[in-house]
């Protein structure tokens, strides 16, 4: 078991690195990755992102419910009171899936499932829960449908056996 020595201990080589001081909120790479909580995928570790590089969601499966979309709203109203509009440049929001996922195993559970997408339970085949690749595309969609014109938006779904990414859904900027 990892205590809570452990984890004291951890964080003060951590912080004698010093690789914290100075960061900005705004992640300075101006990108947002939706990945899983699966222990195997860190975004962070499996794209190569340094700390304050992004900024990063994670939930069961790496999917684009309507809590991901209220988080991604709340992210969007504390750049606003940041810096007084929205966040400048070029933002990309990736969409990270992964092979071997344990939302497959909760196809079993579809009135959990219905629950957590909220939708009904008759509508879950749209989600293609049980497809990595079907799913990235799902989500990529539900993004193009919520986000403001102008940021972009793509797939990724990494591979737990090789450690290789697969472009999906290549960047693409969200029309008006």
């Amino acid at each position: 078991m990892i205590d809570t020595d452990e984890l004291a201990r951890r964080n003060a080589g951590f912080a004698d690195g010093g690789s914290f001081a100075d960061l900005k909120l705004m992640p300075r790479g101006s990108l947002t990755v939706i990945g899983c909580v699966d222990p195997r995928v860190d975004p962070s570790d499996v794209l190569g992102l340094k700390l304050g590089e992004a900024a990063v969601i994670r939930n069961v499966g790496g999917r684009v419910t309507p809590a991901t979309l209220r988080t991604l709203e709340m992210l969007s109203k504390v750049v606003q009171a940041r810096t007084g509009g929205p966040r400048s440049g070029d933002v990309h929001y990736a969409v990270l899936h992964h092979t071997d996922c344990g939302i497959t195993d909760l196809a079993a559970f579809p009135e959990l499932l219905a629950d957590y997408f909220e939708v009904p339970a008759g509508d879950l085949d749209a989600k293609a829960v049980t497809d990595p690749v079907a799913a990235v595309r799902v989500d990529v969609e539900i993004l193009k449908g919520k986000l403001p014109a102008g940021v972009f938006v793509s797939g990724l779904v990494y591979d737990v056996a090789t450690g290789l990414i697969d472009v999906v859904v290549p960047p693409a900027r969200v029309e008006a």
